[in-house]
């Protein structure tokens, strides 16, 4: 089961980078975010967190391994994608049932950056893929 997916939320803790192997090809990457999903509701005085929610957020991307050193607890991101029904037991062998988001863009927004800065641009001539 899955459905569309788009949220705004905040990274909880420092990004997770694997790499798995493929055989022969390029190894698989992941990059694993875990991002509170908040729902600001405009009060008085501001606003009031009501009815948010943790989900892990999984990017398979060959860059995955630069964008782990890009995303950084705290920050704000716009995440893209589906929302996926993970069934997995814990250690005492409970059945468990868990949400996920497989994410198709991350987008970092722009609260709480202090600076940008600009790597430059890839020397290859070869076109892009999109993993």
């Amino acid at each position: 089961m899955s459905t569309h997916f788009y949220g705004e939320g905040n990274i909880g803790s420092a990004p997770e980078f694997r790499s798995f192997p493929n055989g022969n090809n390029e190894p698989r990457r992941l990059l694993r975010l875990n991002v509170y999903f908040d729902n600001p509701v405009p009060v008085k005085d501001g606003f009031e967190d009501r009815g948010g929610f943790w989900a892990p957020v999984e990017m398979w991307h060959r860059d995955s391994e630069h964008w782990a050193t890009l995303y950084q607890k705290g920050m704000r991101v716009l995440v893209e994608g589906r929302a996926v029904k993970d069934d997995w037991e814990d250690a005492d062998e409970n059945e468990r049932v868990t949400f996920k988001i497989e994410a198709r863009r991350v987008g970092i927004l722009p609260y709480r950056i202090e600076a940008v800065v600009l790597g430059s641009k890839p020397t290859s001539t070869e076109p892009a893929e999109n993993v």
